[in-house]
Formats: structure tokens, sequence, C-alpha cells
């Protein structure tokens, strides 16, 4: 009986030839936002944030930080944010994300912005 986490062999006995496709031969597309992080729920006397870790290697564009209204150079780590509960629904607040320095997010005041 073979281990049940080992990979089976393929049927023709090429190496790999099984692994990761679906039956009719391709491959299954990856979901790129899903490879670079989840995202954690805060709460805070602001709202519920949903607040995704973006690290160095994956941060390819210039954005302004909304905290301290510099730029976010590529190349450096950094978080993005959304409004969890926002007035429109989960997908206006995904699309109202910004992304924050670190620094700038720990030490924000909770003012209305």
């Amino acid at each position: 009986m073979p281990r049940s986490n080992r990979p089976r062999r393929p049927a023709s006995g090429k190496p790999g030839a099984a692994a990761g496709k679906k039956g009719n031969g391709e491959v299954p597309e990856l979901d790129l936002e899903r490879a670079r992080g989840i995202a954690r729920r805060e709460s805070a006397p602001d709202g519920d944030w949903m607040v995704r870790t973006m690290t160095a290697r994956n941060a390819e564009k210039t954005y302004v930080c909304p905290g301290c209204s510099t730029a976010v150079l590529p190349g450096i780590a950094h978080l993005v944010v959304w409004k969890d509960d926002h007035l429109f629904g989960a997908a206006a607040g995904l699309a109202e994300r910004r992304h924050w320095h670190t620094n700038c997010w720990m030490s924000r005041s909770y003012r209305y912005r």
C-alpha cells in the first residue's frame, strides 16, 4: 500500500507528467493576490481594517503613504490597508486600499480623516 503523502507515479512513466495538471493537460493558473500574502483583520477606534504585509521583494511600484505624505518606494516593505466595514461594501473598501509605511500605520492617530 503506498503512503498517502507520497506523489503517485504517472502512468506514462515520465516524471512530473501528472503532477499539478488537470485531466485535460492544462496547468491551473496561479492566483497572484493569494500568493502574495493573506490579510489580517485589525480593529481600531477608527473602524475595522484589513491589513496585508507587502514584502520588499513584491513591492514594485511607488505609492504615496497617507500617514506621512511621502513616497513608499519600490523595494521597501510596507502594508496594504483597506476598510473592512466600508459603507458601500467589501468590494468598495478593497478598491480604496492604500499603501502605508509600517511605522506610519502603527503610529497613526485615530482622528477622522
